[in-house]
């Protein structure tokens, strides 16, 4: 796994042993000799790990490591602080100011090069759903995500398997202070149970059970679906680290050794909580940004911009596939009149009505499309000439004969609609473009429009008798 880690050490010869050391597993390494100029390396090289000396004059590692988390554009970068300061105090000092975990001096090489990797993949993580979301913002107005610091920590829900009473129960009371709801658990089939049923923010894992192996469970926890993204804790002893360094590679967030101080328990607690409240902001967001740019707001179907794209896709398949496609222009005959008279509130409802009546008209994996106004499209893959005729005059006939309800004084008004309608073969699909099948569908629509509305016209066959 190639990263970038950057060192910071006022002391050039640790900084030169951790470098090396680094270098051997094949990272880019970074350096820098104080916290101004790692403050600017941070910036210019963006780096994926920032490993940071805690005792360093002028500005020591946790003003550093503040500031760092206070710059919405690199507040997601994991920070370790290296340090050989043993004082519970000052590693919850760091967590509270943003470190993702601590390292003693001399450091071990096996936790060394277990949290790094650990921390790369989540930063990795991270950054894929930033580029997503930046992405899916340039195509729909969302809103502006906050940096990691600023997630709610409280209110919680935290799952705690771990068989000793006196324990789980400490944790649940510790995790209290912020009104988390704590679940506790004595085994993996419970476990399991309450995962199956609640989303948790926040799973403790005891990697000293003793009737099962919580390293095994961490491991089934990143491979289920409900559980895969939720960050995991585990709790161990000394002498536990190539464990927990195992547990780390497969996909656990952090751990604590015990005995457990309640405070470095709550602040890991949190941070691991405002991690995962983080990204599910940037994947809530990319998912809105998307919603809006690929869809209708009013009716919910897709957009134009959608329609195309997908087009482009399903005219690939047919040609792969040498299968037959169909498409469906739509339009509301007198639609303008509808506005007029009884006002675009109404307008809208039948708009609303009309796109749902077509939806369920069709099968699950054919497509309806808004292209603008009150015209609307259907894409219906592996689709015989036979078989769209009966769909178009199904869809025409199921809009004619049933009034749809809206704010008028009748409590329904009669609407009508004129389709155009074509197959392209599956030996003819490669030659056609999304444009020329939209130009022939909607030169269909026009002989439709022409030849007395509330009708459907198909490409080859003329206007279709109803039924």
């Amino acid at each position: 796994m190639t990263a970038r880690i950057l060192i910071v050490d006022d002391i050039l010869p640790n900084v030169k042993l951790l470098e090396a050391k680094l270098k051997a597993e094949y990272y880019d390494v970074v350096t820098a000799l104080n916290g101004v100029e790692a403050l600017k390396k941070v910036v210019e090289e963006s780096p994926d790990v920032v490993l940071l000396d805690v005792m360093m004059p002028g500005m020591d590692g946790f003003e550093v490591c503040r500031q760092i988390k206070a710059n919405p554009q690199i507040a997601h970068i994991p920070v370790v602080m290296v340090t050989a300061l043993t004082d519970t105090e000052d590693r919850v000092r760091g967590l509270e100011n943003g470190a993702d975990d601590f390292l003693s001096k001399p450091v071990n090489d096996v936790a060394l090069m277990a949290r790094v990797r650990s921390l790369v993949r989540l930063k990795m993580t991270i950054d894929e759903w930033r580029a997503r979301e930046t992405t899916a913002s340039q195509l729909a107005v969302t809103e502006d995500t906050s940096s990691v610091m600023e997630q709610p920590v409280d209110k919680a829900n935290v799952l705690v398997l771990e068989d000793m009473d006196f324990e789980s129960n400490r944790i649940r009371d510790t995790l209290a202070k912020d009104e988390s709801t704590v679940t506790l658990v004595q085994s993996g089939v419970d476990a399991i149970s309450e995962i199956n049923q609640k989303d948790f923010d926040l799973i403790i894992v005891s990697l000293n059970l003793t009737r099962e192996d919580g390293l095994r469970f961490c491991a089934h926890l990143r491979s289920n679906e409900k559980s895969r993204a939720v960050p995991i804790i585990m709790l161990a002893e000394e002498g536990d680290m190539p464990r927990v360094a195992h547990g780390l590679e497969i996909g656990a967030h952090d751990y604590l050794m015990r005995p457990i101080d309640k405070n470095e328990l709550l602040t890991r607690c949190r941070s691991q909580i405002r991690h995962k409240r983080f990204q599910d902001k940037l994947r809530t967001n990319y998912e809105m940004s998307l919603s809006l740019a690929l869809t209708d707001p009013l009716t919910g179907v897709y957009n134009r911009r959608y329609l195309e794209a997908h087009l482009h896709k399903t005219l690939i398949s047919a040609r792969e596939n040498r299968k037959p496609l169909g498409f469906l222009y739509m339009d509301i005959d007198f639609f303008k009149k509808v506005n007029d008279t009884y006002g675009h509130p109404v307008g809208d409802e039948i708009l609303k009505g009309f796109a749902k009546r077509i939806k369920d008209g069709l099968r699950s994996f054919d497509l309806v499309a808004r292209l603008g106004g009150e015209e609307f499209v259907a894409v219906l893959p592996d689709t015989t000439e036979d078989v769209a005729m009966i769909i178009a005059e199904r869809l025409r006939k199921s809009v004619a004969d049933t009034p749809f309800p809206c704010e008028v004084p009748e409590g329904a008004l009669a609407i009508t609609s004129s389709f155009g309608a074509l197959v392209v073969s599956g030996t003819e699909v490669g030659n056609v473009s999304v444009a020329e099948l939209i130009k022939s569908a909607d030169d269909q629509l026009y002989e439709a429009k022409h030849g007395g509305r509330n009708c459907v016209y198909f490409k080859g066959k003329g206007k279709l008798p109803q039924t």
